[in-house]
């Protein structure tokens, strides 16, 4: 592990300018990433709380979701306000011990997060496709798979972020040279190895599981709708519904990742590439404001979910219980059920 915080001490980051900002541009950086962090500190706490005070929202379904916000609230504190921080002093201060323990804190609760996106993916398709067949999954399956999953997520994160922590890989500064990441510009043989198996293995597979997943998903809808009579249109209004919620995650996926994984692959891929540091710090930001996308996506824009939100927020007040009620038995994913019927209330969330 020494050797791992020890390594690129002299390195130098050839694809990326050593230029700096003006302290305006390090003030304006900070405090866009001020905001991502305390957004994602809040939102995703208050997922916490809220699915810890309302025993409804404590459903096997909601474990991933419930993981999918400690992940992002660990990027939030380890990486997104150490940042805020070095952005506003205009270097990074924190030594080299600091930039391992922050580019490993930031990469494996990120990897952690992307994991866990995957593993509701496939947790949403399992319960729209399975009533298709042999009925509803018992509880306890439902469990174990909820459990299966995050314990997955975190495993598949640590086994692929330690190496540069014992040599195989290294982390360096990035961008405007205010945070931390796995390396992606040494020329080492050693670490360039290690990048290229790490985007397949923690970006290439999480996308490709996510892309199959709800695109089979919509595929068991659009056979429950063609096999049913919709009465009034509420079954074709809820396939679209659902359509839309996908389209949504996968866009705000790429959005988030795509342009860092391909920055870094491209860096990897030419050595003679040259990234101004600006652009370079962009992909850094957008990925770390999933912190706060997340949740949003994800959680509250399920009805059930928001109602409990608001009603913990304004302390329990009555004039959210009626909302409450009425969105009680909502599940994360639009399900269907043995007569091939999908209630026109599901929602992907």
């Amino acid at each position: 592990m020494e050797q791992g915080i020890q390594e690129g001490n002299s390195s130098s980051l050839s694809s990326v300018s050593s230029g700096t900002l003006s302290r305006t541009g390090y003030t304006v950086l900070a405090f866009i990433m001020g905001v991502l962090s305390a957004g994602g500190i809040i939102l995703n706490v208050l997922v916490i709380v809220v699915t810890m005070k309302h025993r409804q929202l404590r459903q096997p379904l909601s474990y991933a979701l419930v993981n999918l916000a400690i992940c992002d609230l660990g990027c939030a504190l380890f990486g997104g306000i150490p940042t805020t921080i070095t952005s506003a002093m205009g270097y990074f201060s924190l030594g080299r011990v600091g930039c391992v323990l922050e580019g490993f804190a930031v990469a494996f609760f990120g990897i952690a997060s992307l994991c866990t996106i995957g593993v509701i993916s496939v947790e949403r398709y399992i319960v729209v496709s399975n009533p298709m067949g042999a009925g509803p999954l018992p509880d306890q399956v439902h469990f174990q798979h909820a459990v299966a999953g995050v314990v997955f997520s975190w495993v598949w994160s640590f086994v692929w972020n330690t190496p540069p922590l014992f040599g195989w890989g290294s982390f360096d500064l990035e961008g405007v040279r205010t945070s931390c990441a796995p390396n992606w510009y040494s020329r080492d043989v050693g670490i360039m190895s290690y990048i290229v198996i790490y985007l397949l293995f923690c970006f290439a597979v999480p996308f490709t599981i996510i892309t199959v997943s709800y695109s089979r998903l919509l595929w068991t809808l659009r056979q429950v709708t063609r096999l049913q009579v919709a009465e009034g249109g509420s079954t074709n209004r809820v396939e679209v519904q659902v359509a839309r919620m996908v389209v949504v995650m996968v866009l705000a996926f790429l959005l988030t990742w795509l342009p860092y994984a391909a920055m870094a692959l491209a860096v990897v891929m030419d050595s003679t590439l040259y990234i101004n540091p600006i652009i370079a710090t962009i992909p850094v930001y957008l990925a770390k404001s999933s912190t706060v996308y997340n949740p949003i996506i994800y959680i509250f824009m399920n009805r059930q979910f928001r109602g409990c939100a608001i009603n913990t927020v304004l302390c329990g007040r009555r004039a959210w219980i009626t909302d409450l009620q009425t969105s009680e038995g909502e599940t994360t994913v639009a399900s269907t059920s043995k007569s091939q019927k999908i209630s026109p209330k599901g929602s992907l969330n």
